[in-house]
Protein backbone atom coordinates (compact mmCIF):
# COMPACT_ATOMS: atom_id res chain seq x y z
CA UNK A 1 0.00 0.00 0.00
CA UNK A 2 1.26 3.47 -0.88
CA UNK A 3 1.82 6.01 1.89
CA UNK A 4 -1.15 8.28 2.66
CA UNK A 5 -0.93 11.90 1.57
CA UNK A 6 0.02 14.17 4.48
CA UNK A 7 -2.10 17.22 5.25
CA UNK A 8 -0.84 20.71 4.41
CA UNK A 9 1.22 22.01 7.35
CA UNK A 10 2.74 25.48 6.76
CA UNK A 11 5.15 25.17 9.70
CA UNK A 12 6.46 21.81 8.51
CA UNK A 13 6.65 23.02 4.90
CA UNK A 14 8.76 26.01 5.89
CA UNK A 15 11.10 23.92 8.04
CA UNK A 16 11.54 21.24 5.38
CA UNK A 17 12.08 23.58 2.44
CA UNK A 18 15.87 23.30 2.17
CA UNK A 19 16.22 19.58 2.96
CA UNK A 20 13.37 18.79 0.58
CA UNK A 21 15.00 20.85 -2.18
CA UNK A 22 18.23 18.91 -1.69
CA UNK A 23 16.25 15.68 -1.85
CA UNK A 24 14.63 16.76 -5.11
CA UNK A 25 18.09 17.45 -6.51
CA UNK A 26 19.03 13.84 -5.76
CA UNK A 27 15.72 12.71 -7.26
CA UNK A 28 16.46 14.62 -10.47
CA UNK A 29 19.66 12.64 -10.91
CA UNK A 30 17.85 9.39 -10.12
CA UNK A 31 15.39 10.28 -12.87
CA UNK A 32 18.17 10.77 -15.40
CA UNK A 33 19.59 14.26 -14.96
CA UNK A 34 23.37 14.53 -15.23
CA UNK A 35 23.72 16.81 -12.23
CA UNK A 36 21.41 18.90 -10.04
CA UNK A 37 21.65 21.43 -7.24
CA UNK A 38 19.42 23.14 -4.71
CA UNK A 39 19.84 26.91 -5.01
CA UNK A 40 18.46 30.09 -3.54
CA UNK A 41 15.78 31.67 -5.70
CA UNK A 42 17.86 34.85 -5.58
CA UNK A 43 20.33 33.12 -7.91
CA UNK A 44 17.72 33.16 -10.68
CA UNK A 45 18.03 36.11 -13.05
CA UNK A 46 15.16 37.40 -15.19
CA UNK A 47 16.40 39.31 -18.21
CA UNK A 48 14.21 40.79 -20.97
CA UNK A 49 16.98 40.13 -23.47
CA UNK A 50 16.35 36.40 -23.10
CA UNK A 51 12.82 36.64 -24.49
CA UNK A 52 14.05 39.13 -27.09
CA UNK A 53 16.12 36.25 -28.47
CA UNK A 54 12.84 34.39 -29.05
CA UNK A 55 11.86 37.22 -31.39
CA UNK A 56 15.17 38.30 -32.92
CA UNK A 57 15.64 36.26 -34.99
CA UNK A 58 12.24 34.59 -34.78
CA UNK A 59 12.35 31.19 -33.08
CA UNK A 60 10.32 28.43 -34.75
CA UNK A 61 8.20 28.23 -31.59
CA UNK A 62 7.40 31.93 -31.35
CA UNK A 63 3.66 32.59 -31.44
CA UNK A 64 2.64 29.03 -32.27
CA UNK A 65 2.68 27.51 -28.77
CA UNK A 66 0.79 28.50 -25.62
CA UNK A 67 3.95 27.99 -23.57
CA UNK A 68 6.21 30.13 -25.77
CA UNK A 69 6.34 33.93 -26.15
CA UNK A 70 4.28 35.97 -26.55
CA UNK A 71 1.83 33.62 -24.79
CA UNK A 72 4.14 32.47 -21.96
CA UNK A 73 4.12 34.38 -18.64
CA UNK A 74 5.80 37.75 -19.13
CA UNK A 75 9.18 38.65 -17.68
CA UNK A 76 7.44 41.23 -15.49
CA UNK A 77 5.12 38.62 -14.03
CA UNK A 78 7.90 36.05 -13.60
CA UNK A 79 10.13 38.55 -11.83
CA UNK A 80 7.35 39.09 -9.28
CA UNK A 81 6.74 35.35 -9.02
CA UNK A 82 10.42 34.46 -8.50
CA UNK A 83 10.61 37.03 -5.70
CA UNK A 84 7.97 35.02 -3.82
CA UNK A 85 10.04 31.82 -3.83
CA UNK A 86 12.95 31.05 -1.54
CA UNK A 87 14.40 27.81 -2.85
CA UNK A 88 14.71 26.10 -6.22
CA UNK A 89 16.32 23.08 -7.83
CA UNK A 90 18.20 23.44 -11.10
CA UNK A 91 19.34 20.42 -13.07
CA UNK A 92 21.33 19.72 -16.20
CA UNK A 93 20.77 17.01 -18.78
CA UNK A 94 23.83 16.40 -20.94
CA UNK A 95 23.14 15.51 -24.56
CA UNK A 96 25.69 14.19 -27.11
CA UNK A 97 26.78 16.90 -29.57
CA UNK A 98 25.58 14.91 -32.59
CA UNK A 99 22.09 14.87 -31.04
CA UNK A 100 21.81 18.48 -29.89
CA UNK A 101 22.85 20.06 -33.21
CA UNK A 102 20.08 20.59 -35.74
CA UNK A 103 20.57 17.53 -37.90
CA UNK A 104 17.59 15.75 -39.44
CA UNK A 105 19.34 12.40 -38.99
CA UNK A 106 19.17 12.72 -35.19
CA UNK A 107 15.79 14.43 -34.81
CA UNK A 108 14.17 11.46 -33.02
CA UNK A 109 17.02 11.26 -30.50
CA UNK A 110 16.79 15.01 -29.98
CA UNK A 111 13.04 14.84 -29.34
CA UNK A 112 13.64 11.96 -26.91
CA UNK A 113 16.13 14.10 -24.97
CA UNK A 114 13.63 16.94 -24.67
CA UNK A 115 10.87 14.53 -23.64
CA UNK A 116 13.16 13.27 -20.89
CA UNK A 117 13.69 16.85 -19.74
CA UNK A 118 9.95 17.52 -19.56
CA UNK A 119 9.38 14.21 -17.77
CA UNK A 120 11.98 14.97 -15.09
CA UNK A 121 10.51 18.43 -14.45
CA UNK A 122 6.98 17.05 -14.21
CA UNK A 123 8.06 14.29 -11.81
CA UNK A 124 9.91 16.75 -9.55
CA UNK A 125 6.94 19.08 -9.50
CA UNK A 126 4.63 16.21 -8.58
CA UNK A 127 6.93 15.00 -5.79
CA UNK A 128 7.10 18.48 -4.29
CA UNK A 129 3.34 18.94 -4.55
CA UNK A 130 2.58 15.74 -2.65
CA UNK A 131 5.19 16.63 -0.02
CA UNK A 132 3.10 19.70 0.76
CA UNK A 133 4.88 22.25 -1.43
CA UNK A 134 1.65 22.83 -3.31
CA UNK A 135 2.95 25.99 -5.03
CA UNK A 136 5.94 24.21 -6.56
CA UNK A 137 6.27 24.89 -10.28
CA UNK A 138 8.62 23.44 -12.86
CA UNK A 139 10.09 24.92 -16.03
CA UNK A 140 11.69 22.88 -18.79
CA UNK A 141 13.88 23.57 -21.84
CA UNK A 142 12.85 24.14 -25.43
CA UNK A 143 9.38 24.21 -26.95
CA UNK A 144 6.75 21.73 -25.79
CA UNK A 145 5.15 22.00 -29.24
CA UNK A 146 8.22 20.78 -31.10
CA UNK A 147 8.65 18.09 -28.46
CA UNK A 148 5.10 16.72 -28.24
CA UNK A 149 3.00 18.26 -31.03
CA UNK A 150 5.47 18.93 -33.83
CA UNK A 151 3.04 18.27 -36.70
CA UNK A 152 -0.06 19.57 -34.91
CA UNK A 153 -1.42 23.01 -34.11
CA UNK A 154 -1.30 23.94 -30.43
CA UNK A 155 -4.64 22.83 -28.98
CA UNK A 156 -4.60 25.53 -26.28
CA UNK A 157 -4.32 28.32 -28.85
CA UNK A 158 -7.42 26.84 -30.48
CA UNK A 159 -9.34 27.04 -27.21
CA UNK A 160 -9.00 23.35 -26.40
CA UNK A 161 -7.37 21.37 -23.61
CA UNK A 162 -3.62 20.77 -23.90
CA UNK A 163 -2.87 17.28 -25.20
CA UNK A 164 -0.07 16.93 -22.64
CA UNK A 165 -1.36 19.20 -19.89
CA UNK A 166 0.51 17.68 -16.94
CA UNK A 167 3.85 17.57 -18.72
CA UNK A 168 3.91 20.49 -21.18
CA UNK A 169 5.05 23.79 -19.70
CA UNK A 170 7.14 26.86 -20.55
CA UNK A 171 10.89 26.63 -20.78
CA UNK A 172 13.10 28.72 -18.54
CA UNK A 173 14.05 30.90 -21.49
CA UNK A 174 10.41 31.40 -22.53
CA UNK A 175 9.77 33.36 -19.32
CA UNK A 176 13.04 35.30 -19.43
CA UNK A 177 15.24 33.27 -17.09
CA UNK A 178 18.91 33.45 -18.03
CA UNK A 179 19.58 29.72 -17.69
CA UNK A 180 23.11 30.09 -19.06
CA UNK A 181 24.03 32.53 -16.29
CA UNK A 182 22.47 30.26 -13.67
CA UNK A 183 24.34 27.21 -14.97
CA UNK A 184 27.67 29.05 -15.15
CA UNK A 185 27.18 30.32 -11.58
CA UNK A 186 27.11 26.67 -10.52
CA UNK A 187 30.38 25.95 -12.30
CA UNK A 188 28.73 24.06 -15.15
CA UNK A 189 30.14 24.24 -18.67
CA UNK A 190 27.68 25.59 -21.23
CA UNK A 191 28.39 26.13 -24.92
CA UNK A 192 26.39 28.36 -27.31
CA UNK A 193 25.00 25.96 -29.89
CA UNK A 194 23.24 27.63 -32.79
CA UNK A 195 22.03 26.44 -36.18
CA UNK A 196 25.50 26.78 -37.69
CA UNK A 197 27.30 24.60 -35.14
CA UNK A 198 28.48 21.12 -36.08
CA UNK A 199 28.96 18.30 -33.59
CA UNK A 200 32.75 18.39 -33.84
CA UNK A 201 32.91 21.94 -32.47
CA UNK A 202 31.44 21.33 -28.99
CA UNK A 203 32.15 18.62 -26.38
CA UNK A 204 28.58 18.39 -25.12
CA UNK A 205 25.13 19.91 -25.36
CA UNK A 206 23.09 20.71 -22.26
CA UNK A 207 19.41 21.09 -21.44
CA UNK A 208 18.62 22.92 -18.21
CA UNK A 209 15.48 22.56 -16.12
CA UNK A 210 14.20 24.25 -12.97
CA UNK A 211 11.86 23.48 -10.09
CA UNK A 212 10.66 26.41 -7.99
CA UNK A 213 10.00 24.69 -4.67
CA UNK A 214 8.62 27.28 -2.29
Amino acid sequence: MREPIAKIDPVHISASLQPDAERYAFLAVELGATVAAAVSATAITIDERVTLKCEVPKCFGYGVCANCPPHAPSTQRMRAVINMYHTAVVFRLDVPPRVIVRDRDTIMERVAAYKKMFSIVSSLESAAFYDGHYLAAGLAAGSCKSTFCHDLDCAVLEGQRCRHDLVARPSMEAVGIDCYALAVSLGWDVFPIGSGVTADRVPVGVLIGLLLVG
